[in-house]
């Protein structure tokens, strides 16, 4: 069977997210933003790992190039109960390179060997690691397959690969996400080459259809975006791939409702907890309406969970 997840994506995959998406799935891995082994190190440890960890395949990624730092990061990801650590070396951000971490690191294999090695000395759950086919001009398959070849010396054997190549500099990490185009087939090579590793597709995967016909020679697929502007693909994915019980729109909203009464009483902010959900009738009659309604209603002083009951009315 086929491995299906939600990738790691800065102020998107926080875990009020992450609870909200399980209500949808409650097989598809789902990660968290990228946290900084730094942060993680020197900051406030249990508020950036405050996800809820009972809840099955929920992976932590991290960002960093110290090993001794995110030997440390993968440790504390294991003592809060996160089934994977993943290593981020795919963002193409410019305060994440200008912090020698992403996709930079892709031109130095030997460095983030160590920092793999040292992330899997200090844990007994896998370490895996994203990557982009290319950085820049470095962008040739050999370079790619000394890479992961490197990684894999190093005890790395899953690795989750954005097809498209990153661009540190020209263009915005928001033009990255369409330019240059994306290469499946790069990934599927490197699935040849390396038979023995696990090879997740990551990259511009956005309907049930399109994931149906990529699903081949390779083990698995992350979706981006997707999650956000149409995240009842969840829905149809654990449907068509693993089965079991898959509840309506209008029922994951009534069991969003309960979480969003104690986050609110502990003084979450009230955007935070509707921004997961406005995609959720995507492409449905008056689901425009739903997010219009919840969008411009979110920030009135008498906000609450009615607004959802509200909102639910005009889908029904």
């Amino acid at each position: 069977m086929p491995l299906f997840a939600v990738a790691p994506m800065m102020n998107y995959t926080d875990r009020h997210a992450c609870f909200f998406m399980r209500l949808i799935s409650k097989d598809i891995l789902l990660y968290t933003e990228m946290i900084t082994a730094a942060a993680l190190y020197y900051g406030r440890r249990n508020v950036l790992l405050d996800y809820d960890t009972s809840q099955a395949h929920l992976a932590l990624q991290v960002g960093g190039s110290e090993p001794t730092l995110l030997a440390q990061a993968a440790k504390m990801g294991e003592a809060a109960g996160f089934d994977e650590v993943n290593l981020n070396v795919g963002c193409p951000s410019p305060r994440v390179v200008s912090g020698r971490f992403g996709a930079c690191l892709m031109l130095e294999p030997n460095l983030v060997a160590d920092c793999v090695k040292a992330m899997q000395d200090g844990v007994t759950i896998p370490i895996t690691v994203k990557c982009r086919i290319g950085v820049d001009h470095y962008d040739s398959y050999s370079l790619l397959q000394r890479f992961i070849e490197t990684l894999v010396r190093a005890g790395c054997r899953t690795f989750i690969i954005h097809a498209r190549k990153a661009w540190l500099s020209g263009l915005s990490p928001k033009e990255n996400r369409e330019i240059p185009p994306l290469c499946y087939t790069t990934v599927r090579k490197i699935k040849q080459d390396f038979p023995s590793c696990t090879i997740i597709l990551n990259g511009g995967l956005k309907s049930i259809t399109q994931i149906a016909a990529e699903n081949h020679g390779i083990d698995g697929m992350m979706i981006g975006r997707a999650a956000f502007t149409n995240p009842y693909l969840l829905a149809e994915i654990q449907s068509k791939y693993f089965g079991g019980m898959v509840h309506s729109r209008a029922e994951i909203v009534s069991q969003y409702i309960p979480y969003v009464r104690n986050q609110l009483a502990q003084g979450v902010n009230f955007s935070l907890l509707i921004r997961p959900l406005l995609g959720l009738f995507h492409e449905q009659k008056n689901g425009a309406n739903f997010r219009r309604y919840l969008s411009e209603n979110v920030h009135r002083p008498c906000s609450n969970v009615e607004l959802f009951e509200q909102a639910l009315r005009l889908v029904s």
